[in-house]
């Protein structure tokens, strides 16, 4: 009997009873792809039990145990950050990043931190010879036998290796090349993705095993295969950062058991990544001196200010129409300041091209840029340095306005450490600051409007 096939979106999971071109449920195009129902059913089957539930099996949300839970130190302080303080005990884990951005490098390093504190980790590698992996190990350092290495595709060898050694720790390399015999589709397709993270999700629950899976991700920058995918585990760490540079940064997009904002800084070396604990001084070094176009900020990361350099170029255009770029931060919101500082400070940048640009390879989306970009284009318009030793920080609204950011007392201790002698900031977040009566060795410099630049006595 010929299998009834189903159509479902990768992107929201939604089915339809035949192919479309365009979901209507979350409005993508070309998302609806084909599976057959008996493999549905029969995946669907083995996700779990069909049997109701005992009433001793029945619980009211009071008698849950509401004590935190036990976490895993993974021996490596930026990854703790961004997981939420360490491993939580049966979690279902997804890294993805670009090839070669250093996902496996991080991962085989937290396996040898994790096994020299005694836990058991089973490291499963689909793109790799055990000889290849051996070959990256040595790079790292010196592992010990808790480490068990398996080079296999096949999903139910691998399920039967957890089972039977019943590992703390399994770390999945990647989810694109595992399959399940009883699905009909090719390791990497739609299908096998889902079905292949279903099946782990039940074991990490089951028997309470922390997995990791690696994920390749596509040119839009998202894990590959459904959208869903994101939706089914408990956690999803990004890695990103420019594989020719040395910085790479960990980011958190979902986490059941932490905050999302946090981020890791690392630097890749010849013998694996190496923690930056310090941002702001490895983002600064080498930056100019009296240099126009030139701007330090302060911004945050979560609960960590980080110091950046902004730098702004700004000269005549020889084309109809001036050119615009912007690495490290929003291109339309650039255009967007540029045409406020036409606008209420009378610069002509319609007859100049516009370069701006965050040192470091950092991408930052704090509002709080704002200010120290429209400070970098007046300093490179102008072609006057700012005074050396100065911040500026503070979100720029579209009537000019410099408005209250977060936290700016953290902005200002982070600025105070590194030995900074002025600060351009937000004036009513100045009055916060001196109503909690901070003492500070640094002088505070409140605007309320972008026009009050020119006045401040720094340029």
């Amino acid at each position: 009997m010929k299998n009834k096939s189903v159509f479902y979106c990768t992107e929201c999971g939604n089915e339809l009873s035949k192919w479309a071109g365009q979901c209507p449920a979350c409005k993508k195009w070309n998302t609806v792809v084909e599976a057959t129902e008996s493999m549905k059913k029969a995946s669907s089957l083995k996700g779990g039990s069909q049997r109701p539930l005992k009433k001793s099996e029945r619980h009211t949300l009071s008698q849950v145990d509401s004590e935190d839970e036990r976490r895993t130190d993974t021996g490596i302080s930026e990854l703790n950050r961004v997981l939420g303080g360490g491993i939580v005990k049966g979690s279902l884990v997804l890294v993805g990043g670009d090839p070669g951005i250093g996902k496996s490098t991080l991962l085989l390093q937290m396996c040898r931190e994790l096994a020299e504190r005694g836990s058991s980790v089973l490291y499963v590698s689909g793109e790799e010879s055990l000889r290849q992996i051996k070959l990256r190990a040595d790079r790292i350092g010196q592992f010990c036998d808790r480490l068990m290495l398996i080079s296999e595709t096949d999903l139910d060898s691998i399920v039967e290796n957890i089972y039977e050694m019943k590992p703390d720790t399994v770390i999945i390399d990647s989810i694109q090349t595992m399959c399940r015999a009883d699905v009909d589709s090719a390791a990497g397709s739609i299908s096998q993705v889902r079905e292949t993270t279903q099946t782990l999700l039940r074991i990490a629950k089951e028997e309470e095993i922390s997995i990791f899976i690696i994920g390749h991700v596509t040119k839009e920058g998202t894990v590959a295969g459904p959208r869903m995918l994101e939706h089914m585990v408990d956690t999803v760490l990004y890695f990103e950062g420019d594989s020719n540079s040395l910085f790479r940064v960990l980011r958190g997009v979902k986490n059941r058991f932490g905050s999302t904002n946090e981020i890791g800084v690392f630097e890749m070396c010849k013998n694996g990544l190496r923690e930056v604990l310090n941002p702001s001084e490895h983002l600064l070094c080498g930056m100019p001196e009296n240099e126009p176009g030139s701007v330090v900020t302060a911004v945050m990361e979560g609960t960590r200010p980080m110091l950046a350099e902004v730098q702004a170029l700004v000269c005549q255009t020889s084309f109809n129409m001036p050119r615009r770029t912007a690495a490290g931060t929003d291109y339309n919101r650039m255009n967007l300041l540029m045409a406020v500082m036409e606008k209420r400070m009378g610069l002509r940048f319609s007859s100049c091209d516009a370069y701006i640009n965050v040192a470091g390879g950092m991408k930052i989306i704090d509002p709080s840029l704002d200010l120290s970009i429209v400070t970098a284009l007046y300093s490179g318009y102008k072609n006057v340095p700012l005074a050396e030793k100065t911040i500026v920080f503070g979100e720029v609204g579209l009537t000019g306005e410099v408005r209250a950011v977060s936290q700016a007392a953290a902005r200002v201790n982070e600025a105070c450490k590194l030995g900074y002698k002025n600060c351009i900031m937000p004036k009513t977040s100045l009055d916060i600051i001196k109503s909690e009566g901070g003492n500070y060795s640094i002088n505070l410099i409140g605007i309320r409007n972008i026009c009050e630049l020119s006045s401040s006595g720094l340029f």
